[in-house]
């Protein structure tokens, strides 16, 4: 049979059609295009003419690869001669496989309506379209009149418009509450997933491709944070694939509900390496804080989902509505809040990120691997001076820096201390059950703490600088294990508060102790 390749279609398309597309373009230079999370979004509108002008790749060799491989080129491409668009069909063999040149953009003069618009002006149109899903109106007739206005969405004018309406009193919650419907009313319409081509677009559109290309290229970047990250979605995703037919057929197992659960630790990144850092050093709150509570949202209901009786039809379905909610935070990660990320973060700000990578267990199968450019640039950073110079007089006796550090590091707790401002100022270093990212250090200890948990930090630290409690302690257990967590307040000679210490001690020693000598 014929193979025919129709190049106005998008690469997901001709892939479902023709899945050796996949070795052939991977063959050409295009590795992105193994990644089931990056073909599935932004494979549904990238054409290979399109992406060979991001990628830079000659698209003689394009035509010439798929000719060897026994395809005929159909639909519009570009041009041999460089003057309109031409059917590929119309193209003699023997001169497609030897010129191609690029397209050039649509001749179409005329203006769109949406272009008149300012930046400001769209961000008010997207808040009434939030607004009306807020008061209950059907997603459906929101979705047809925001596609009859816009072409295409910012992330960052969606971070705006959910910004915009808390300012204005919106409580935070209902924007939570209201997170999936959003992500549905704007999905397919992201920048990242669309390219314009019309020529009034011409400059707006060749600005997006080189962000989307810049969060291609740190995704694609072994050992990058972002790289990782993606590589747990993509993993996630299969996962999520393969349990839900045994959903529908109601055959999956609490194992199951389990191996989704490892999702917890990919979500514990994002909300101490991203969200705060988004928060704090950039002030783009709104979107950072919706997710961060769907995140503790979907964890938690799985945690419950895992101790609840299987034997009922409503458990079948509270687990296919979690996988599905899984999936929507996969596509808001990969086209949403990574390239907030990669658009803001600097290089030193990734390498610090990867640096604090290293405290979290690896899920899915997809195992930590080094950035061999962020490893080097760390390696390079000055080192804290040594020796007897730097000795601090205490009213016990005299330690030098070093002797300090390694006296509190081997300490078998956790030691947090925050001082009177409320601000981060030291972390021991050693294995920890509460990750605390070197990032978090000169930050307000708030944003540390997912948005349901802030409110709880806050009477605790109010209440020791008020005077009316000096310490509050937690028994808990964490993965079987015992843990008692004191937070004391911590005044001067004075009785002056000037901070917060929390000690976390693993209990299981004790725990076994007891045990032994009954």
């Amino acid at each position: 049979m014929e193979k025919k390749l129709d190049l106005s279609k998008s690469v997901y398309d001709l892939v479902k059609e023709y899945p050796e597309v996949i070795d052939i373009m991977k063959g050409l230079g295009f590795s992105e295009i193994t990644n089931k999370v990056m073909l599935n979004s932004v494979g549904k509108i990238m054409t290979i003419p399109k992406g060979a002008k991001m990628k830079g790749v000659s698209m003689i060799d394009i035509v010439s690869a798929f000719m060897k491989a026994g395809f005929t080129l159909e639909g519009e491409m570009p041009n041999l001669h460089g003057d309109e668009a031409a059917s590929a069909k119309d193209i003699p063999v023997e001169t497609a496989a030897t010129q191609v040149e690029e397209p050039k953009a649509s001749q179409n003069t005329e203006t769109n309506e949406e272009d008149t618009v300012t930046d400001s002006e769209r961000v008010e149109q997207l808040k009434g379209f939030l607004k009306r899903l807020g008061t209950g109106e059907e997603l459906g007739a929101v979705r047809e009149d925001f596609a009859s206005q816009f072409k295409h969405v910012e992330a960052s004018e969606i971070m705006k418009a959910e910004q915009g309406l808390m300012r204005e009193g919106t409580p935070l919650e209902e924007v939570q509450q209201l997170c999936d419907l959003h992500s549905a009313l704007f999905h397919g319409s992201t920048i990242h997933e669309q390219m314009d081509a019309e020529h009034a677009k011409v400059e707006a559109v060749l600005e997006a491709q080189e962000k989307s290309k810049s969060v291609v290229t740190l995704v694609e970047t072994a050992g990058h944070p972002l790289n990782r990250l993606t590589e747990e979605n993509k993993a996630l995703d299969e996962l999520i694939e393969a349990i839900r037919p045994k959903v529908a057929d109601k055959t999956a197992t609490y194992d199951d509900v389990n191996r989704v659960r490892q999702l917890s630790v990919h979500y514990a990144k994002k909300g101490d390496l991203l969200y705060p850092k988004l928060k704090v050093d950039y002030a783009i709150g709104g979107p950072s804080m919706v997710m961060w509570t769907v995140d503790g949202d979907i964890r938690d209901q799985l945690g419950d989902l895992a101790k609840s009786s299987q034997s009922v039809d409503d458990w079948y379905r509270r687990f296919d509505e979690l996988l599905t909610r899984a999936q929507e935070m996969i596509y808001k990660e990969q086209n949403i809040l990574f390239p907030i990320c990669a658009e803001n973060f600097s290089k030193e700000d990734w390498y610090q990120i990867y640096k604090d990578t290293a405290q979290y267990e690896d899920i899915f199968g997809v195992t930590r691997i080094a950035w061999p450019e962020a490893d080097a640039a760390l390696a390079a950073q000055a080192t804290k001076p040594s020796g007897d110079n730097n000795a601090i007089g205490l009213i016990g006796g005299t330690l030098t820096v070093d002797q300090l550090d390694a006296m509190l590091n081997t300490m078998p707790m956790e030691v947090t201390f925050v001082d009177h401002e409320d601000i981060n100022r030291y972390f021991n270093d050693g294995e920890k059950v509460f990750k605390r990212p070197t990032t978090a250090i000169g930050r307000d200890v708030y944003s540390c703490h997912p948005p349901k948990v802030e409110p709880i930090v806050r009477g605790i630290i109010d209440s020791f600088r008020k005077g009316d409690r000096d310490n509050v302690a937690v028994w808990l257990e964490k993965q079987g294990r015992p843990f008692y967590v004191n937070y004391m307040a911590v005044r001067d000679q004075n009785n002056n508060y000037i901070g917060t210490l929390e000690l976390v001690q693993d209990m299981q020693f004790a725990k076994e102790h007891f045990a032994r000598i009954k």
